[in-house]
């Protein structure tokens, strides 16, 4: 029976593994369950017995993204910890844009809720963290702030997910010949911080 649950859960990590690859490769409308299915190498009613739902195997796909992003901001966070909070608050934006732009298709399918379950699989105890984490900085680098720390905090995230939106888009590229984001990110956050002091 033990060598059944291993098997089990080899073919369960696999298809979150094919899934993970095709969106990927392919962007979030590849991943149906007959692509994943014969991607993983199984007949396409094979998912359903690990996931009961084609939802809930996006979700665990969408996880992945959420615990590698995760980890990018912990490493962000970390190589600048003697940092102060505006400084730290920069790195991590960085992290999600970078994140936003290296993965595209993951980026996207992650922050689809008209896709996902969030309250199943793990995915808020992976995600608002991160957006903990950002309302932590905002507070530390605006404490004397009229709007909670939160509101900011989600106004400054809505901006950063715009910016690696149309950037990937090609849209802001165009519109301000920016050559990166790095101007884009010092914009949003002196809207959302106030200057940068001398």
């Amino acid at each position: 029976m033990a060598e059944q649950t291993e098997q089990d859960t080899g073919l369960r990590a696999r298809l979150v593994d094919v899934g993970v690859e095709l969106v990927a490769t392919r962007g979030v409308q590849a991943l149906s369950l007959r692509e994943i299915a014969r991607g993983a190498g199984v007949s396409h009613g094979a998912p359903r017995r690990y996931f009961p739902t084609h939802v809930s195997l996006l979700s665990a796909i969408a996880r992945r993204g959420f615990e590698e992003l995760a980890a990018d901001a912990a490493r962000a966070l970390t190589d600048g910890a003697d940092q102060d909070a505006r400084t730290r608050l920069k790195a991590l934006s960085r992290a999600y844009l970078g994140f936003a732009a290296a993965h595209r298709g993951m980026f996207e399918l992650m922050f689809r809720h008209d896709l996902l379950e969030s309250n199943q699989l793990g995915l808020r105890e992976t995600s608002l963290p991160l957006f903990e984490t950002l309302a932590g900085l905002v507070a530390e680098a605006r404490p004397a702030t009229g709007a909670g720390a939160r509101v900011v905090a989600g106004a400054l995230w809505a901006n950063l997910h715009g910016i690696a939106q149309l950037w990937g888009w090609g849209s802001l590229r165009l519109a301000t010949g920016a050559e990166d984001v790095e101007a884009l990110l010092d914009a949003a956050l002196e809207a959302h911080l106030g200057p940068e002091e001398a």
